[in-house]
């Protein structure tokens, strides 16, 4: 999943690039015959008025956008129709800050225009504007339009149609049923004024001033609040993006759990981060609802505690360090090996040819002793510059840290950037050929991509080996508010590549040795019941341990109101097969606004 503190364009600066509007203050009505809203909105998500100009088509105005590249206003028609899949609202795009306000009742000739937020190939739904617009304002003061509640009882409980067969999967020519299908219900409503009332949040505040809510409180809750994503037909219907036509500093900064008490009233828009979006001219007031960092137990003597943790790009300049240390060794507890993903050289997204990590690597551990943890000593492989993915410049690698008090890493010479880790036999047990080593790095699975970091521990006197993974990430998916249904995941190809790739090598150690201790762990980007997950477990040579949670507690990540898996912890038949290991997802990071990575870590305690 690409990360949310990733460069990115604003959600609100996502519209076409128009000519300026012409904006002309009269007192003239609207002229009976002309074309209504709902007429140019129709019965399918693309306009019959498509391309065409429309003349004197009339509204009161309920929402202004003032700002950014989308800079334009919302207008309904206080007339409705009949017909519950004809919206009554549309946004008009003026490029420049539009001179009406709302309440206004205005007149607008134009051109229908169906914008795709994001661009055509990223699959999206459109947006149905009048671009170029003549604005006619007959006058002010008039009451907007009652907003349509959103609710439990409104939104239909199946998310999307099927897409048509003979239009590629596209959903936009398909009639809207908007009593039958989530997306179609909020199609039929696209620029209309909308509300919903004491939403509870379901993805905290982000950097740039969105939060989500779900309408539906029971829908696949879990008992921190938030709403999992189980399945690929567990969109969560109840889901829905919040934004504001205010100032982003009074923006409230929500986690998981918080409620929107009151009522949070505005149009209704569609943009390329997430799909339909309340523009808020009216925010609840919001509710904590008190939730508080996870810490897990401390592993016993006998149990060894191997970890994973994605750091977002961590590298020297970054100020996330004493919280990183504080989240090891009070939330984790101070595993025995931790494997990290995301670290970056040490001049960071410099893109100089600087590939070591030992400055990040080292003021990490530095943080750690400060916090009170152990001295970890570390291992990891410098990638070969800009190969690896990630931020240019960043190189980013996995690193193994381990307490040297409570475990031991067999070093074996040899492992380099382009080396290939193999599998031999020592005294009858599995062994690397070297250690740390990388699993078929000139494979095409890793082109631009992490390659797997394989190292060899010891945890009184048993040899446990353990593969570090950052796969290649859900950028370039079709996100599930796609005008393709179902969305196509075009990343997913690398990553059962990928998958395979570590199976195979898992396969070949267990070949060697039928019970050896093996633990392929990392963010995997993909889901516990995803095609990656079957592949990475193959005929039982892996399992992921997540599974050995209830359903309801399986996540690692929030994404659009949807809390999912991404980051695993695979285990080997021997570790599985005592039944003794205790998997723990710590919850410290994807359900706040305050977060210091995307990603909550995991944990595994067990006893070679």
């Amino acid at each position: 999943m690409p990360s949310k503190s990733s460069a990115r364009l604003a959600a609100l600066t996502v519209a076409a690039v128009c000519s300026a509007a012409s904006t002309i203050v009269l007192t003239a009505p609207a002229h009976a015959d002309s074309v209504r809203i709902h007429d140019i909105q129709g019965t399918t998500r693309i306009s019959p008025y498509a391309g065409q100009k429309v003349s004197d088509v009339a509204g009161i105005v309920t929402g202004v956008r003032t700002y950014g590249s989308s800079r334009g206003f919302w207008m309904q028609d206080p007339d409705p129709d009949a017909d519950p899949a004809t919206s009554e609202g549309v946004f008009v795009f003026t490029s420049s800050a539009p001179k009406v306000a709302v309440g206004d009742s205005v007149t607008v000739t134009g051109t229908v225009s169906e914008y795709v937020p994001g661009g055509a190939s990223s699959g999206n739904q459109s947006v149905t504007e009048i671009t170029k617009p003549a604005v006619t304002v007959v006058s002010s003061g008039n009451p907007v339009p009652a907003p349509v509640v959103v609710d439990a009882r409104s939104v239909p409980a199946a998310y999307t149609p099927a897409g048509d067969s003979a239009a590629n999967g596209s959903i936009n020519g398909l009639a809207l049923r908007p009593s039958t299908y989530a997306l179609d219900y909020y199609e039929s409503l696209e620029g209309m004024n909308v509300q919903v009332a004491d939403a509870r949040v379901v993805t905290g505040t982000d950097p740039y001033s969105e939060l989500w809510v779900t309408v539906k409180p029971h829908e696949h809750r879990n008992r921190r609040g938030g709403t999992v994503y189980g399945s690929y037909d567990s969109q969560n219907t109840g889901r829905l993006q919040i934004q504001s036509l205010g100032p982003t500093a009074g923006f409230p900064a929500a986690n998981v759990g918080d409620t929107l008490t009151g009522t949070t009233t505005g149009p209704l828009d569609y943009n390329q981060f997430g799909g339909y979006t309340l523009v808020a001219n009216q925010l609840g007031t919001l509710k904590s609802g008190g939730l508080q960092r996870e810490t897990t137990r401390k592993q016993s003597r006998d149990e060894l505690a191997v970890a994973t943790y994605n750091v977002e790009n961590l590298d020297p300049s970054d100020a996330t360090f004493a919280a990183h240390a504080s989240a090891i060794v009070n939330n984790l507890k101070s595993p025995d090996i931790v494997s990290l993903e995301e670290i970056q050289d040490d001049n960071g997204a410099t893109d100089d040819g600087t590939v070591d990590a030992t400055q990040t690597v080292t003021k990490l551990i530095d943080a750690i002793v400060a916090a009170g943890g152990p001295k970890y000593d570390w291992r990891s492989i410098n990638p070969v510059n800009d190969q690896d993915g990630g931020e240019p410049g960043g190189n980013i690698r996995q690193v193994f840290l381990f307490n040297p008090a409570r475990v031991s890493f067999t070093d074996r010479p040899g492992g380099d950037s382009m080396t290939a880790v193999g599998v031999t036999k020592v005294h009858g047990h599995a062994a690397l050929t070297v250690s740390p080593g990388r699993i078929d790095p000139a494979s095409d699975a890793w082109k631009s991509s992490r390659k797997p970091l394989a190292g060899e521990f010891v945890f009184h006197g048993r040899t446990v080996i353990v593969i570090g993974n950052h796969f290649a990430s859900k950028g370039g998916d079709q996100g599930l508010t796609s005008q393709y249904q179902p969305p196509a995941r075009s990343s997913e190809t690398q990553r059962h590549l990928q998958a395979a790739e570590v199976n195979t090598f898992v396969k070949d150690i267990l070949k060697v040795q039928k019970n050896a201790d093996v633990i392929a762990l990392g963010d995997m980007n993909d889901f516990e019941f995803s095609d990656t997950a079957r592949i990475l477990e193959g005929d039982g040579e892996l399992w992921s341990a997540i599974k050995s949670l209830p359903k309801s507690e399986r996540y690692t990540y929030d994404y659009q109101g949807n809390e999912q898996v991404l980051d695993q912890i695979l285990i080997s038949p021997s570790i599985r097969r005592g039944c003794d290991f205790q998997y723990d997802s710590v919850h410290v990071n994807a359900e706040f606004h305050d977060q210091i990575s995307d990603h909550d870590p995991q944990v595994l305690r067990f006893r070679p």
